[in-house]
C-alpha cells in the first residue's frame, strides 16, 4: 500500500500548500487547548474520503474527526498537519503523518512535508526519502548527539524535568527542531536523539515503522513499547539505552 499511501501524502499537501502563508488562514481553538485551520479539517477529510473509496473495509482514526471501524484488520492513522503551530506561524516543521496498522501492529509510516516536497516512507526494514534509502547516523555518545524535542514546556507537564535537563546539559546540541520533521531528521541521519514527552496515537504511530526503518530505536519515555504509549524516545541503537538510563 506504499503507491496509496504516497497519494494520500501528496493530495493532503496539495491543500496545505494553498493554505501556507496565505494570510486568510483561520485558527481555531479546541477544547483540550491545541488548534485547527482549514487546511487540517481539509486534508483529513480529503484523506478519509480517499480511504473509504480504495478500501471500504479499512478504519480509521484521525485527530479532527475521530475514530472509526477501528476493529478492523487495516485501520490508518492521520494526522493531516503534525506541527500546526509551525504551519501557523509559516515555518515549515510541520508535516501530514499517515500510519497504517496491521492487525494492531505499525507496518508502514509516512512523513510529508509540502512546502519542501520531501517524502519519508518507513517499513519494516527500509526507510526512504524521496525515495533514496536513508538511516539513522552513528553516534555512540551523548556527549556527541544532537538531540531534539518539539516542546520543553510539555517535559514539566508530563514528565521529570529534573531528568531531562540532564540529558540536555549533557548532548552536545539541543533544539526544537520537533513535531514530525524532527522525526524525519533523526531517520535522515541529521539528528541523533528524539524524544517528545506526551503524543497522539495518530502522532506516534506512523513514526514507528520510519524509526525502524532506517535502524533505530523506538520506545515510549521508560522504554516500553510504543505502540500503545503516550509518549516517544527515539535514538540510534548505540544511543537509545544511554537516553533511557539518564530519563528513567
Amino acid at each position: 500500500m506504499i503507491e496509496f499511501a504516497t497519494e494520500l501524502a501528496r493530495a493532503a499537501g496539495r491543500i496545505i500548500v494553498e493554505h501556507f502563508r496565505s494570510g486568510a488562514t483561520a485558527v481555531d481553538t479546541k477544547p483540550d487547548g491545541s488548534i485547527v485551520t482549514a487546511a487540517d479539517r481539509g486534508a483529513e477529510e480529503l484523506l478519509r474520503t480517499m480511504i473509504k473509496e480504495e478500501y471500504p473495509d479499512h478504519g480509521i482514526v484521525g485527530e479532527e474527526f475521530g475514530a472509526e471501524n477501528t476493529e478492523a484488520e487495516h485501520v490508518w492513522t492521520l494526522d493531516p498537519i503534525d506541527g500546526t503551530i509551525s504551519f501557523v506561524s509559516g515555518v515549515p516543521l510541520f508535516g501530514t503523518l499517515i500510519g497504517l496498522l496491521e492487525g494492531g501492529q505499525p507496518v508502514l509510516g509516512v512523513i510529508y512535508q509540502p512546502i519542501l516536497d520531501e517524502l519519508m516512507i518507513g517499513t519494516e526494514g527500509r526507510t526512504t526519502l524521496n525515495d533514496r534509502v536513508v538511516g539513522i547516523r552513528h553516534c555512540d555518545s551523548i556527549a556527541d548527539a544532537t538531540l531534539l524535542t518539539t516542546d520543553p514546556n510539555l517535559v514539566d507537564r508530563f514528565q521529570d524535568p529534573a531528568r531531562f535537563d540532564d540529558l540536555r546539559r549533557r548532548a552536545a546540541m539541543t533544539r526544537t527542531w520537533g513535531d514530525c520533521y524532527g522525526y524525519l531528521m533523526l531517520a535522515s541521519g541529521r539528528a541523533d536523539i528524539m524524544a517528545d514527552p506526551v503524543m497522539n496515537r495518530w502522532d506516534l504511530i506512523p513514526l514507528i515503522p520510519i524509526v525502524r526503518g532506517a535502524g533505530g530505536v523506538i520506545t515510549d519515555w521508560h522504554g516500553d513499547d510504543p505502540v500503545d504509549g503516550n509518549s516517544i524516545v527515539a535514538a540510534g541503537p548505540d544511543l537509545h539505552p544511554q537516553v533511557l538510563s539518564i530519563l528513567k
